[in-house]
């Protein structure tokens, strides 16, 4: 990481990411500006090599200490080997049409999202973490069961450099046929804007807590959608069933406002109850929330 410039933000900010064609490049950036953040932030506890040490606790052999690292930080960890590391962890991202949209200003919803999972994914490998992905819409379209080696990743990064966001959101019917493949447990993460029924999102959601999965949930939004701040007259198209409708945003802007609110709030209250962590990420955001949401969950798991 010694090739990054002070200001690590630059590579955690989604447009100017969004403007490197190469996904891997993409990953590769978004993870190492993000672990020169905690260094640079509260979160200096967090690292990489969290992965392969852990701290020192009372009872442990004083042989598996890491000497080099108490040399450098003057912290005792002990050695932790490949088995106790390893987890399986499975990205399901959400590829329908409704995540084509972009607002003047910000990245696609998919290309966050895209963008997202390659880093996840990148950090899992570095991790020595099996990663798996799943990309669904009206039905699973693409499995890639999880698996722990670098060239494996690279197929992880193609298909989703390929994806073509298409088809109305079944999200309740996808993910549960996904809950039913997955037969070893795991970390579910789950990216999507979630615009389907609440209800049977929440069920599908809790079908991977019903097989003893963590869960972690993304919801990506564009920030005009939160506030629907447009301004004057509008023509609104439904990406997935190209239905229009002319407005005045003005003046639906309150009602609109309080039933995505609404909406966001029942996702977020369902998630904490059924002990889901749950994730509201605008694509405006930078990538480092969500991966020390991750960073965070995964280091619960050791």
């Amino acid at each position: 990481m010694s090739n990054l410039s002070s200001d690590y933000k630059k590579f955690l900010n989604p447009g100017i990411v969004s403007k490197l064609k190469s996904l891997e490049l993409r990953a590769r950036l978004v993870v190492e500006g993000f672990i020169v953040g905690l260094h640079k932030s509260p979160y200096h506890g967090f690292s990489v090599e969290f992965t392969e040490h852990r701290p020192y606790m009372q009872g442990d052999g004083l042989k598996d200490i890491d000497w080099k690292i108490f040399g450098k930080t003057e912290k005792f960890f002990i050695k932790q080997y490949e088995e106790e590391t390893n987890l399986r962890s499975y990205i399901l991202l959400d590829t329908s049409k409704s995540m084509d949209f972009a607002s003047a200003g910000n990245v696609r919803k998919m290309e966050y999202a895209e963008t997202l999972s390659a880093a996840l994914g990148y950090l899992m490998v570095e991790q020595k973490d099996a990663v798996g992905l799943a990309l669904y819409a009206e039905k699973i379209k693409k499995f890639l069961p999880p698996k722990a080696t670098k060239s494996y990743l690279l197929e992880i990064f193609k298909q989703l450099a390929i994806i073509k966001p298409s088809d109305q959101t079944h999200t309740a019917e996808a993910l549960n046929s996904l809950a039913e493949k997955i037969k070893r447990r795991g970390l579910v993460i789950i990216i999507s804007d979630f615009f389907d029924d609440v209800e049977s999102i929440i069920k599908s959601l809790k079908h991977f807590r019903y097989k003893n999965n963590e869960v972690i949930v993304f919801q990506i939004l564009d920030p005009i959608e939160r506030s629907f701040a447009f301004g004057s007259d509008a023509v609104f198209k439904d990406l997935e069933t190209m239905e229009e409708l002319t407005t005045q945003p003005y003046q639906i802007q309150k009602a609109y406002g309080e039933a995505m609110n609404q909406f966001i709030q029942s996702i977020k209250r369902e998630c904490i109850n059924s002990n889901i962590e749950y994730n509201l990420i605008e694509t405006s955001m930078p990538y480092d929330k969500a991966l020390l949401s991750y960073i965070q969950k995964r280091s619960k798991l050791n």
